[in-house]
C-alpha cells in the first residue's frame, strides 16, 4: 500500500464500495434475519418458511421485490461513515502504537490497530443493525410497528432511550467487522 494515497480517496472508495455490497447483499441479509427471528412453530404446525429458498418465494409473493430491501436505509446511510470511522481509528490505533511516525509495524500490531477500529465503528454501526433487522422483521404485518428508520429511531428512543436504541452494541463490538 502506497504512503502517498489520499485517505478521501481511500472514504469514496470505500463509501461506494460499501454501498454497492449493501445494495447487492441486503436482499440474502433479509432472509438471514427472517429464518432468525421466524416463530417456533407449535405442536402439528409448520414452520413459517421451510428454508432460504422458501422463504425468498413467499416475501416475493406477499411483498415483491421491495420486501427484500426493507431496512436497508439505516445500512446505506451508515457505509460511508463507517469506513470513515475505521479509517480513523486503524490511523489512532497505529499512532498510539509507533514510537516514530516513519515506524514500520509488525503484523500484530497492524491487527490490533484494525481491532481498535471496531469501537470507533460500533458506535455507528450498533443502532444502524438495531433499525435494519426490526424494519426487515416486519413481513407485509397488516399495520406494522415501525413506518420507516426515523420513526424506528423515535419510537426506540420513546420507549427506552438511548439505550434502546444501542441495545446490543456489547455484541456487535466483540463480533469485529
Amino acid at each position: 500500500m502506497s504512503e502517498n494515497v489520499n485517505p478521501v480517496k481511500y472514504f469514496l472508495s470505500g463509501g461506494f464500495g460499501g454501498v454497492c455490497t449493501v445494495l447487492a447483499g441486503h436482499p440474502l441479509d433479509t432472509i438471514k434475519v427472517r429464518l432468525q427471528t421466524m416463530p417456533i412453530p407449535g405442536p402439528n404446525e409448520k414452520p413459517l418458511y421451510a428454508g432460504t429458498l422458501d422463504c425468498a418465494k413467499k416475501t416475493l409473493a406477499k411483498e415483491g421485490v421491495r420486501g427484500f430491501y426493507k431496512g436497508m436505509a439505516a445500512p446505506l446511510v451508515g457505509v460511508a461513515p463507517i469506513f470513515a470511522m475505521s479509517f480513523l481509528g486503524f490511523g489512532i490505533g497505529k499512532k498510539l502504537q509507533q514510537k516514530d511516525p516513519n515506524e514500520k509495524l509488525s503484523e500484530f500490531q497492524l491487527f490490533y490497530a484494525g481491532a481498535f477500529s471496531g469501537i470507533f465503528t460500533t458506535v455507528i454501526m450498533a443502532p444502524g443493525e438495531r433499525i435494519k433487522c426490526l424494519l426487515q422483521i416486519q413481513a407485509s404485518e397488516a399495520k406494522p410497528k415501525y413506518s420507516g428508520p426515523t420513526d424506528c429511531v423515535k419510537q426506540l428512543y420513546r420507549e427506552g432511550g438511548l439505550r434502546s436504541i444501542f441495545k446490543g452494541s456489547c455484541a456487535t463490538l466483540l463480533r469485529g467487522q
